[in-house]
């Protein structure tokens, strides 16, 4: 018996009761303007609920700066897994995705923690 499926209901419910509200959006790359040598992107937003913390010292690297945040958010909220070309907008401040990890259960993704860069 899969524990995958209580886990992400489990995860969402978390979310809604301690998280604050973040908005996902999602960016496709779209057509190449062969004028201005540009590619548009095209973005699609996702209300959800997450908690936001900072990076602690330990985490901080070659890739993680000190002034960073993390962010988790429940698997269960969204379509589709956040990506680095993907951004975060919390109080109306857009953040860089830097990494995403991904807790599973059974190859089900239960919660993503995104490292986020303003």
């Amino acid at each position: 018996m899969s524990l995958a499926k209580p886990l992400r209901k489990v995860a969402s419910k978390l979310m809604a009761e301690l998280g604050g509200a973040v908005t996902i959006r999602t960016v496709s790359a779209g057509a190449y303007n062969t004028t201005t040598g540009a590619i548009t992107e095209t973005t699609s937003d996702a209300a959800v609920q997450g908690v936001l913390d900072q990076v602690n010292a330990r985490e901080v690297n070659e890739l993680v700066q000190a002034g960073d945040k993390k962010l988790i958010v429940a698997a269960a909220d969204l379509a589709l897994a956040p990506t680095t070309v993907d951004k975060v907008l919390i109080s109306s401040v857009v953040h860089q995705i830097i990494r995403v990890t991904t807790i599973e259960q059974d190859n089900t993704a239960i919660t993503y923690e995104l490292i986020l860069r303003a």
